[in-house]
C-alpha cells in the first residue's frame, strides 16, 4: 500500500458541488443512483443552514478532492452520549488502497472522541468486501445481532396519517 500526503478539513460552503459529485460517484458504485435525489441548495441547507443537520470533511492532496466523510450525531440511550454516525464514506476509485479511507476514519475516531462520544456506528453493504475489510483492520466489529429498518415514500407516508 503506497500512502500519500493527506490534509482532511472540514467541509466549506464551497465545498457543497463537489460533495454532491462524492454523493453521485458514490451511489453508482453502490449501484444506487436512481435513488440520488439530493440537489445542492438541500445540501447546503443541511450542512450549512439554520437547522444544520450533518457534516463532512474532505481529503484533499494538493487542494484536490480525492473523498469524504458524510456524518451527524445520534445518541446512545444506555451510555447517556451521543455518538457519531457515519453515513458515508467514499474515496475516489484512483486513490484507494492508499489510506485515503483510513486517514478519513481516523479524523473521524478523533473528532468522536474530542465531542466526549460514547461510540462510532455506520452501515456497510454485505458485498462491499474491501470496505468490510478496511473496517475490520480498524478494529470495527459487526452488528449482526442488529438488523436495519426504513421507512421511506409512502409507506412512511401512510404510517404518519394514522396518527
Amino acid at each position: 500500500m503506497q500512502s500519500i500526503e493527506l490534509t482532511i478539513r472540514q467541509a466549506e460552503t464551497a465545498d457543497v458541488p463537489q460533495i454532491l459529485q462524492f454523493i453521485k460517484e458514490l451511489a453508482e458504485y453502490e449501484k444506487l443512483s436512481s435513488q440520488v435525489t439530493a440537489t445542492e441548495q438541500a445540501l447546503a441547507d443541511s450542512l450549512f443552514g439554520a437547522q444544520k443537520s450533518v457534516e463532512a470533511i474532505i481529503a484533499e492532496q494538493n487542494k484536490i478532492p480525492l473523498g469524504f466523510a458524510l456524518f451527524f450525531h445520534n445518541f446512545s440511550s444506555f451510555e447517556g452520549r451521543s455518538g457519531l454516525y457515519l453515513e458515508d464514506l467514499y474515496v475516489q476509485p484512483a486513490s484507494r488502497g492508499k489510506g485515503v479511507g483510513t486517514a478519513l476514519m481516523k479524523y473521524l475516531a478523533a473528532l468522536a472522541l474530542e465531542r466526549n462520544c460514547a461510540r462510532m456506528e455506520w452501515a456497510v453493504l454485505n458485498w462491499n468486501e474491501n470496505a468490510i475489510r478496511l473496517y475490520k483492520t480498524l478494529g470495527s466489529v459487526p452488528m449482526n445481532e442488529w438488523r436495519v429498518y426504513r421507512l421511506t415514500g409512502e409507506p412512511l407516508t401512510k404510517l404518519a396519517q394514522k396518527r
